[in-house]
C-alpha cells in the first residue's frame, strides 16, 4: 500500500504536470489553460508538447474560467490551473455560475495550496479553498496525498463527466504510495489497520499520519490510517465503519479546520454515530512566511501534533 522508506520527493504539482502531458497524448480533446503561472503549476509541460492546445490568458483568472467553460461546451476537456489563492480565491463567481451551475466538464486544478507554500507568506497560503468549494453543487473535490496519486487523480477526473477540483502543493514531499495503491474517486483507502483510533487525512497530512501511526504502534496504541483523498463526495461508509470499530476519530488536513475535511467528517458522525473526535489543521488564523517544516511545527500540523491528538481523543473514549 505504501513505502515510507522511499527517498523520492516530488511536489504534487509535478504529478499534475506529468499526468497532463500523458493524458494529452491519449486524448486530443484535452486543452490546458494558464493564468500567468503555468511554469509554477507545471502546465507549461503541456505547452511544450502541445502548444496548439495550450491557452495562456495572462493574469486574468476569471477570464480563464469563462474560456474553460466555453471549451467544455464545445466538447473539449479543459484543465485550467493557477495558484489556489486565485483558483478558487479570485474566481469563485465564475466557478459557481459558469462551471458548476451549468454542470460543465471543466477540470479545475490549483497549485501552491496550504501552509507549505512557505516563504510566500499568508497571502498565498490558501487554506480556505476546500471550505469555499465544498458547499457548491455538482463539484467533486480531490486532495491527492503525493505526486503519484496526483497522476492517478488527473486520469480519473478525465474519465468522469462533470466539474472537478484537484488541490496540489508547491513543496516537494515524499512519494510514499505505490503504483498498485488503489485510487477511485469517492472511495477512501485504508493504509494502516488499527483498533484504538482512526486518523482520517488528506494531502500531505496522510504522510504525517502514517509516521504518527507507526510511532504510536511502538507505544502500544493501534491506529488506523485512512487516506480520504476525495473530500466530496465523502466516503461516508468508511467514516462510519471507522467510528464503529475504533470509537475515536482524528482528522488531519493542511487547511483550516473549519469547512474542510474535518468538518465534512464531523457532519457524517454527528448525524449517524457521534464519537470522540479531534481535528488537526489551521486553527482559524492566517499563516506567515517561513520554511514549510517550521510552519507545520508552529501551527501543529505534523506527526507530533497528530500523536498528541490521538492520545487525547482515546482518553475521551472511556469518559
Amino acid at each position: 500500500m505504501y513505502n515510507l522508506n522511499n527517498e523520492t520527493k516530488k511536489a504534487t504539482r509535478d504529478g499534475f504536470g506529468s499526468a497532463l502531458v500523458k493524458l494529452g497524448e491519449k486524448n486530443q480533446k484535452v486543452v490546458a489553460l494558464a493564468a500567468g503561472a503555468g511554469d509554477s503549476t507545471r502546465a507549461f509541460k503541456f505547452k511544450e508538447k502541445f502548444p496548439e492546445r495550450f491557452i495562456e490568458v495572462g493574469i486574468a483568472e476569471q477570464n480563464m474560467i469563462g474560456i474553460a467553460a466555453g471549451l467544455a461546451l464545445a466538447g473539449k476537456l479543459p484543465f485550467p490551473s493557477t495558484f489556489a489563492a486565485f483558483l478558487p480565491g479570485r474566481c469563485y463567481d465564475q466557478i459557481r455560475q459558469s462551471v458548476c451551475y451549468s454542470d460543465l466538464n471543466v477540470k479545475l486544478v490549483s497549485s501552491h495550496a496550504g501552509i507549505t507554500v512557505g516563504a510566500d507568506g499568508a497571502t498565498h497560503q490558501m487554506m480556505e479553498d476546500i471550505a469555499m468549494l465544498r458547499a457548491t453543487p455538482n463539484l467533486t473535490i480531490i486532495v491527492p496525498c503525493d505526486a503519484l496519486e496526483t497522476e492517478k487523480a488527473v486520469f480519473a477526473v478525465a474519465e468522469m463527466i462533470g466539474p472537478t477540483y484537484i488541490r496540489c502543493g508547491r513543496e516537494k514531499t515524499p512519494v510514499f504510495t505505490l503504483e498498485d495503491t488503489p485510487f477511485e474517486i469517492g472511495k477512501s483507502v485504508i493504509l494502516r489497520r488499527g483498533n484504538d483510533a482512526t486518523i482520517i487525512a488528506c494531502g500531505l497530512m496522510v504522510y504525517y499520519s502514517l509516521i504518527a501511526s507507526e510511532t504510536l504502534e511502538k507505544e502500544g496504541i493501534s491506529v488506523r490510517v485512512i487516506n480520504m483523498h476525495t473530500i466530496k463526495p465523502i466516503d461516508r461508509e468508511a467514516i462510519l465503519k471507522a467510528a464503529s470499530e475504533t470509537g475515536a476519530i482524528i482528522t488531519a488536513e493542511e487547511h483550516q479546520i473549519n469547512g474542510g475535511l474535518g468538518s465534512a467528517v464531523a457532519e457524517v458522525l454527528v448525524e449517524n454515530n457521534p464519537v470522540p473526535m479531534q481535528r488537526i489543521g489551521m486553527k482559524d488564523c492566517f499563516g506567515e512566511s517561513g520554511k514549510p517544516s517550521q510552519l507545520l511545527e508552529k501551527y501543529q500540523m505534523n506527526d507530533k501534533a497528530i500523536i498528541q491528538a490521538v492520545k487525547e481523543v482515546t482518553k475521551r473514549k472511556s469518559l
